[in-house]
């Protein structure tokens, strides 16, 4: 079995000193590491720049210096884990995470595919973003289909990901998408199931998203955001005091999905988990939650080098 590398992320995308930021800490005293039973597990955990809740100069995104920052510790990181044989697991933050994960497979391991489990697509133009929120973004910057203008650090990086590369699973946007004439990946030449298919049939739609990736590439990441949750399973996600889209995935309907993802052929080198508010958590319930699915899933499923 692969030693397992607990990456924690303290990162807020709306550069808030508490929420996500703290994700990674709350997780941790809740037990995360003991979920990984029978596996050596070490922690480390990132050390980012004061936040900002101000939008950077060369992305326009805000908390720009933290996010560039954890966009380098991550690919570093990420990369190494992997090419010693270890299994990575980056927890805390959101999915702006993924532009450090992505890019450090890319330069460090190569062709590896994403599988991405989300209530959303992520492909909002910086252009168009209304709030300046990286996790909003970070598929389409990541694939090429916006950024094109994008300067610094992060432009130099991207485009990181080719739609063969990418499966999406589980996102309910369409209506907010519609607002700002944002269209589908699935138009873009990306394996996708929406909400509705994969609630229908978890594990089957896992099996068949796993076929169509394995035939392009025989190593993958998986990334899942909290989101892709129903509300009523797991409040503690999205902005306090702004309600949350309606409908998602149950916490059994997760766990089917994810144990399907890994019947395939192809090898799954590591995992991310984002979108956790310890904020609108006070009795710590999701967190509980969270590191119970983390066993449950485990339990149904082989990690190896």
């Amino acid at each position: 079995m692969a030693d397992i590398e607990l990456i924690g992320v303290p990162f807020d995308g709306y550069g808030r000193p508490g929420n996500q930021a703290r994700a990674a800490e709350v997780l941790h005293n809740a037990g995360l590491a003991d979920a990984f039973d029978h596996h050596h597990v070490t922690t480390h955990d990132l050390v980012l720049p004061e936040p900002d809740r101000g939008r950077g100069a060369s992305t326009g995104l805000i908390n720009e210096t933290a996010l560039l920052a954890m966009t380098d510790a991550l690919n570093i990181r990420v990369g190494e884990a992997v090419l010693a044989g270890r299994f990575p697991v980056v927890y805390g933050g959101d999915c702006s995470s993924l532009f450090g994960v992505v890019t450090g497979l890319r330069d460090h391991v190569g062709d590896v595919g994403l599988v991405f489990v989300d209530g959303h697509e992520d492909t909002m133009p910086l252009d168009v973003s209304e709030d300046g929120e990286a996790a909003n973004t970070e598929i389409g910057l990541l694939l090429g289909l916006t950024g094109r203008l994008l300067a610094g650090g992060l432009g130099d990086r991207l485009p990181a990901l080719r739609p063969e590369q990418l499966i999406v699973l589980g996102p309910r946007d369409d209506a907010w998408r519609r607002r700002f004439n944002v269209g589908t990946l699935a138009d873009s030449g990306v394996w996708l199931a929406p909400l509705a298919e994969v609630a229908d049939d978890p594990a089957g739609a896992g099996r068949a998203a796993m076929a169509e990736l394995a035939a392009h590439v025989d190593r993958w990441w998986l990334h899942i955001d909290l989101d892709v949750l129903d509300p009523l399973e797991f409040p503690a996600q999205g902005l306090p005091d702004v309600a949350d889209e309606p409908g998602g995935l149950t916490w059994d309907q997760l766990t089917d999905l994810v144990v399907s993802l890994f019947g395939s052929r192809a090898h799954c080198v590591g995992a991310s988990l984002a979108i956790y508010d310890p904020d609108q958590d006070h009795d710590r319930t999701d967190a509980a939650n969270i590191v119970q699915f983390v066993r449950n899933a485990l339990a149904r499923t082989t990690l190896s080098p």
